[in-house]
Order: structure tokens, then sequence, then C-alpha cells
């Protein structure tokens, strides 16, 4: 489907994708998802990604979050993101904060980045410990950096068995710098992090309330992620933004993530061969947004899939059994939220 006209009438319109630049890191995470360090072979040229980005604005895409590995590794990623923001694309990197330079902070103005942010684990010993010694201080040292530039800035902290109960003194920290928000999301046992067996478990009910106890009178927005919830009593709350509810995954419907060599899936983190949903170097951006196959896990989604306890809940049909990937990972079922915050509070 190439016509503009007919995409108009296609049901589906994309608003927003997550876009893998590089494999290349400077840490080697041991619970890293995507299993960075190391570029991939054959990674997509700049003239692949400047087609790309392009096809991203043709098709209405809004806002694009480019991770890695580490974006800032790959020497023309200014030049992707001025290809996004120049065609009014909302665009932001997300970054382990490590290897930041003025020249950096000065090439993210020019491009017109919307933010940044920082992935930071919680207090020092405890993001250290995953990562390298110094890693903790070298983020902040990064979350000065691009305030002081003007730059907005938020963390996202990924929770597992080891960090979740630090999260109380980890805030204390945050509260000492102006950014503009904090993402809680639970941390998947997909690539290194299953590899290396290391504990996600974490109680998911704490967090929501303390979440819910410090939102009121935290001076930046907090909230969880898609894989943490879902329609507690103060579902708006815990999303961030005041009377926002979870409408189900939106993998696929609204959204989808690109790889470092061209492979479409419906969010990145969906790292299983099986959701890939076609290659950019076989099929166009909006041939396989476009095509009436693609995506069936939530396209042709119905309550009639729901299993376990989500298969009785009264908010199954809006819900759609929470954040595919986690549950993948986790159960092996897509259908089915094992930390749904509704049976955990």
């Amino acid at each position: 489907m190439h016509d503009g006209t007919e995409y108009e009438r296609f049901p589906f319109r994309l608003r927003s994708c997550v876009w893998e630049l590089t494999l290349a890191c400077c840490f080697r995470c041991a619970y890293c998802g995507s299993r960075g360090g190391t570029a991939r072979e054959n990674e997509l040229t700049t003239r692949e990604c400047l087609c790309v980005a392009a096809q991203l604005a043709d098709l209405g895409c809004r806002r694009v979050s480019l991770i890695g590995g580490e974006v800032f590794l790959r020497p023309d990623w200014a030049q992707i993101v001025s290809a996004l923001t120049s065609r009014g694309v909302k665009t932001c990197v997300i970054t382990n904060g490590y290897r930041m330079t003025p020249e950096i902070v000065a090439s993210l103005k020019n491009a017109q980045i919307e933010s940044v942010a920082v992935s930071i684990d919680g207090p020092e010993r405890a993001h250290d410990a995953f990562r390298q010694q110094g890693s903790f201080r070298r983020a902040f040292e990064t979350v000065g950096a691009l305030l002081a530039a003007g730059i907005p800035v938020s963390v996202i902290s990924a929770l597992r068995a080891d960090n979740a109960p630090l999260l109380p003194e980890f805030y204390e920290t945050l509260k000492r710098y102006p950014i503009f928000a904090w993402q809680l999301q639970a941390c998947s046992p997909m690539g290194f992090a299953g590899q290396n067996r290391v504990d996600v478990r974490f109680d998911a009910g704490k967090v929501i309330g303390f979440v819910n106890r410090i939102v009121p009178d935290a001076p930046f927005s907090v909230g969880v992620a898609d894989n943490i919830g879902y329609f507690t009593p103060d579902e708006g709350g815990i999303r961030g933004r005041p009377g926002a509810v979870f409408g189900g995954c939106s993998a696929g419907l609204t959204s989808l993530g690109i790889d470092s060599v061209g492979n479409v899936r419906g969010c990145e983190s969906m790292y299983d061969g099986r959701f890939v949903e076609g290659n950019l170097r076989e099929r166009s951006l909006p041939e396989i947004w476009t095509d009436p196959d693609a995506f069936a896990y939530n396209r042709k989604f119905t309550p009639r899939d729901l299993t376990g306890k989500c298969a009785d809940c009264a908010h199954g049909d809006v819900c759609a059994g929470g954040c595919r990937s986690y549950n993948w990972f986790t159960t092996g079922r897509l259908y089915e939220s094992p930390i749904c915050g509704k049976n955990l509070i």
C-alpha cells in the first residue's frame, strides 16, 4: 500500500517508534535485554537510516525514541536525529550517560532534540554493580551537563529484585535535580537477563504504593511503564498523567520497533525472532506497517484470547492482558499479566 489516500483509510496509525541505532555499547550489562556491547554486523548505513527517518515521517510518526547499545557510539547519530526533527518528528535519546562530552551536548542542541533519558538503576551501589565502577557518578554528571545546556532530562530505572527496595533512597537523590520525569519499568528476563539468570522479581504492589505516596509532592512527574499496573484505584497517578488509564499494548497498533539491522517489530522489547514482521532492506516501512497479516497478536486480539486471571477481569477488553513483551518473557503467554496491580494491592 503506497498511495497516501489509501493509508489515510488504514485503521492503524503509526504514532511512535523505538529505534535501536546500534548494539555497540561501552557497557555489557548483565541484565541487558538486547545483549548490547558489540555492534551487529551489517548495521543499517547512514543512507539507509536517513531513508528510514523519511519513511517514519511520511507515515505520520510523531515521536521517535533512539536507543542502543549506546546511541552516541554511532558516528552519524546527529545526522539521523536531524533527519527526524527537521521533519517535525519529536525525538529523544536514551543513554547510559557514560560517554557524554560537551561536543555531544552541543550536537544535541543543534539537532533540536526534544529530551534525553538517562538510565540510572538506583543508588550508586546498585547502579554500579551491574555496569561498572564510576558509572553512577558519570550518569549524574551527564544529567547535570544536559540540564545546564537547557536540554530536558528524564531518568529511567529498570526494576529488579536488588534495586526495587531501594527506590525511596534513590528518590531522595533524584529530588536534587530539576529533571522533568522519572519512569519505573520492570526489567524483563530477556537477552542477558535471562541468559545470566538475573533475579528480576520484585514486589510490584509495593512499587505502586511507593509511586502513589510520592506523586502528590514529587518535583517531577513519576510514573510506571506499561509493564507495571493496571487499573489500581489510582491508575492515573501511577501512569504519570492524572486521569490516564492503561489502554492495552500498543505494539503494531500505534507503535513499532526497529533494530539496528532493519528488523521491524511491534515493540523493540519483543526481542524474539518470531515477532519480526519484516526487514527494511527487503520491504519498505509502509509495506510492513500496512500488511494485513502483520502484528496479528494485537491487531486481531479479542478478549477471548485472555488467559489466567485476565480472562475473568472486568477490564480485560481495555487492558488486553497488559504488556505483551513482559508477559512473553516471564510466562511464555502473551495475554496474561504476572504483575497486574489490580491483583496485588
